[in-house]
């Protein structure tokens, strides 16, 4: 019987948290650290791993490290300094960074762990925390490919499909590409499900015609509840992070020479919702915002 990889998680936010738990059910040795370390030690509670105290710790005697933080600066300083992950790093540690980050900062991070004899993949996910806990995340996936056949089995605990793009770099591309898209549904679902409200169709109905449509995709089905009952939304990803996110996607498109003008038009929008205080909403708010409502 093959001995299952030990894993450290880095960051215990909601898409780490979960990743845990899969990788737990799985059988996996965890150990996990988060920046609040009551998040990772009431994980540990709940589900029997290890806590670190920093990420040099969690990553000590890891086989496969995933990293789960939510934005470039978070992932720079997990990684660097003499407690930053590298500095926990064994030869042959592979690094499945599942962040969403500009690709240049990956990067950038990849000579630090090649210099300790590791392995850097980005490899970020689509999907939400209801599909880490199904275990139906799309992985994209940059970097080596004996790194991806090394960390395949542990990303295979949260995910339905991976995909190897090429060389490091391609995994985040190709995440701010479908953010991108993502972002842009989210803006078009809230503007016409707040037109139908305002042109006098129930809401539910008018949900249900959409989820019906030739634009049914899977992010319109699983967040119907979010749009149906915002009151009672669960923040799954914040307008905040929306925000990153396009910001991100504008930068690579600047690089690239790329025209984007949806994406400005959706960036600005999000910045109208964050500034009339919804910052920290999901990112479904965006309806309740063009309802005229604020926070």
């Amino acid at each position: 019987m093959t001995e299952l990889a030990r894993v450290a998680v880095v960051g215990a936010g909601r898409m780490g948290a979960a990743m845990v738990s899969r990788l737990v059910d799985a059988g996996h040795p965890v150990v996990v650290y988060n920046r609040t370390t009551a998040k990772a030690e009431q994980l540990g509670e709940r589900l029997g791993v290890g806590v670190a105290a920093t990420p040099r710790e969690a990553a000590l005697n890891a086989d496969v490290v995933v990293v789960s933080l939510a934005d470039d600066a978070a992932v720079r300083a997990a990684y660097r300094g003499p407690e930053g992950l590298v500095a926990g790093l064994a030869p042959g540690t592979v690094v499945a960074d599942t962040s969403t980050v500009d690709p240049a900062t990956l990067q950038d991070l990849d000579a630090d762990v090649s210099a300790a004899g590791a392995s850097l993949l980005d490899s970020p996910v689509s999907g939400s925390v209801a599909s880490v806990e199904a275990g139906s995340l799309l992985v994209m996936a940059g970097g080596p490919g004996g790194a991806l056949d090394r960390a395949r089995p542990v990303l295979q605990t949260f995910s339905q499909r991976i995909v190897h793009l090429g060389a490091l770099g391609t995994g985040s591309t190709m995440k701010l590409v479908v953010n991108s898209m993502v972002h842009a549904l989210n803006a078009a679902l809230a503007e016409a499900l707040v037109l139908a409200e305002k042109a006098g169709v129930d809401r539910s109905v008018a949900y249900e015609v959409v989820a019906s449509s030739a634009v049914a995709a899977p992010y319109v089905a699983y967040k119907r509840a979010s749009f149906e009952n915002p009151g009672d939304a669960p923040v799954a990803f914040a307008l905040d992070l929306v925000a990153k996110d396009l910001d991100l996607a504008r930068a690579l498109a600047d690089r690239v020479d790329a025209q984007m003008p949806q994406l400005v038009a959706n960036r600005l929008l999000v910045q109208q919702a964050v500034d009339a205080g919804f910052g920290e909403a999901d990112l479904s708010a965006l309806a309740v915002f063009l309802r005229g409502g604020r926070r």
